[in-house]
């Protein structure tokens, strides 16, 4: 049997520890143990990193930018063999998990030449008297040991979001990913060792809460970045105390179709945003909010296109929609779409359930009180409500806890600038659906959505702080 281990200073570590089956979604077969790190070993991946951050304090930026160019070309060649296990571990289409390594070999050159122009600035001092023959200047350093905890939905992106740039600005990091994508997570640790990064410099802990824990209560540890559930989110950040936190946390994406949107276009996009991943994604559609003119149009082509998307094999290049990532996550969304029916609503289109597959699910008339309206599923179902002035729509739209990334379909550029002013969400998209995302533009949550920001730039500045430098020259 497959034993899934921690990975510290370039090696698998040999330790006890409990295991826990990993089960593949394709076909609930038992494809490893993963034997959870008990907190020595978590200590002593947080004490190996530190070194290695102290070891390499001082290489150059074009050291560094040259560890990630490699690794990506590394993670390039290596292509194949890492998305047979996105699509095995996790149950991620063939199509999709293609992307997602694409793009982390993108995201990683982009981080690589966005180091390039990362700078400081020279600070007027003498815009008092005190400060006149002085002259000051930032810089941007490092923190020391940045802790990443990444879930399963993207485990090759996700990680490399949070990998690159902590490294690039001369961090060390210590990886804790979600169970189901740790040996996504190792295979990365192990490519990036290969193509040269220095033994320590990328540690991965393997294990559920227990090490996440003491990953963040660590003093040794400065900065935690984590991708996951608002309830994990809030638990790990009380352990972390005053350390910093970037967090991109839950999610229940409104998008709202106004009155003079395309139509057909818009319920194309939605539909995708909606279920494809089988809406395991923190962006996914979930609530759609329609005028009521439009209403009954819009829905019927709404269904028609979630239809048409494909649902089945992760392995045929066809398919949209494979399996959830575990059997007990499906039975959880049949579960919500079964509690939404039995307090008044109304299924436009049935989500099936073949194992851990459940097709798109879309209701209707559901009240604002059921779990559906309120929490995030994180599933392929929406609920489809009306609203019949604009002033409604906004309301029902900011009617979340959450405020990740929300989208409005609109030709109207003033109705598209109000909603940029009202909508609270941390990203909005106009006439796209609100799982579009690119990674040169800051993404990230108000309210419960989390704090910080991702992103090319964005990232490296939160994973690096600014350091004040003032001169009296002539001494």
């Amino acid at each position: 049997m497959n034993l899934i281990r921690s990975y510290i200073h370039g090696k698998s570590m040999v330790h006890e520890g409990v295991a826990s089956p990993l089960v593949s979604p394709v076909d609930l077969s038992i494809i490893g143990q993963s034997v959870e790190a008990p907190e020595a070993l978590v200590t002593e991946a947080v004490d190996d990193a530190w070194q290695a951050y102290l070891n390499h304090k001082a290489e150059s930026s074009e050291r560094r930018i040259d560890w990630l160019n490699q690794a990506a070309a590394g993670i390039e060649a290596h292509a194949g063999e890492l998305i047979d296990l996105i699509i095995c571990d996790i149950g991620k289409p063939r199509r999709a998990a293609s992307f997602e390594v694409n793009r982390a070999v993108q995201f990683m050159r982009s981080v690589a030449v966005q180091m390039q122009t990362l700078c400081g600035e020279v600070l007027p001092l003498d815009v008092t008297s005190a400060g006149v023959g002085h002259f000051g200047f930032t810089r941007r350093i490092p923190f020391g040991v940045v802790v990443a905890i990444t879930p399963f939905n993207a485990p090759i992106n996700l990680m490399i979001q949070k990998v690159a740039p902590a490294l690039v600005v001369g961090n060390a990091v210590v990886v804790k990913p979600h169970p189901a994508g740790a040996r996504v997570a190792l295979a990365i640790a192990r490519i990036l060792t290969a193509t040269g990064l220095p033994d320590g410099l990328l540690n991965v802990v393997v294990g559920d809460r227990a090490p996440a824990l003491a990953l963040v209560a660590n003093p040794r540890v400065a900065v935690i970045t984590f991708t996951g559930g608002t309830a994990a989110g809030t638990a790990l950040s009380r352990v972390a105390g005053s350390k910093k936190f970037v967090a991109e946390l839950g999610a229940n994406s409104a998008n709202v179709v106004l009155d003079d949107a395309d139509l057909k276009d818009a319920a194309a996009r939605i539909a995708a945003a909606a279920f494809e991943a089988s809406g395991q994604q923190c962006v996914s559609a979930q609530r759609i909010i329609v005028m009521d003119s439009i209403y009954d149009e819009f829905l019927e082509h709404f269904v028609r296109a979630a239809k048409l998307l494909k649902c089945g094999d992760p392995q045929d290049l066809k398919t949209d929609l494979g399996p959830m990532v575990s059997l007990a996550q499906a039975n959880r969304v049949m579960d919500v779409a079964r509690s939404a029916i039995a307090i008044g609503g109304r299924f436009a289109l049935e989500p099936q359930q073949q194992g851990c597959t459940v097709s798109p699910g879309i209701l209707v008339d559901v009240p604002r009180v059921a779990s559906l309206w309120r929490d995030e599923i994180f599933g392929p179902l929406v609920v489809v409500q009306r609203a019949t002035t604009v002033d409604e729509a906004l309301a029902l739209a900011n009617d979340s806890p959450f405020g990740l990334q929300g989208a409005v379909f609109t030709r109207d550029l003033a109705k598209a600038f109000r909603f940029a002013e009202q909508f609270d969400v941390g990203a909005l998209w106009v006439n796209e659906a609100s799982r579009f995302r690119l990674d040169n533009y800051p993404f990230g949550g108000v309210k419960e959505s989390g704090f910080g920001r991702e992103g090319v730039r964005y990232a490296i500045e939160e994973l690096s702080q600014v350091k004040f430098i003032g001169i009296r020259p002539g001494v």
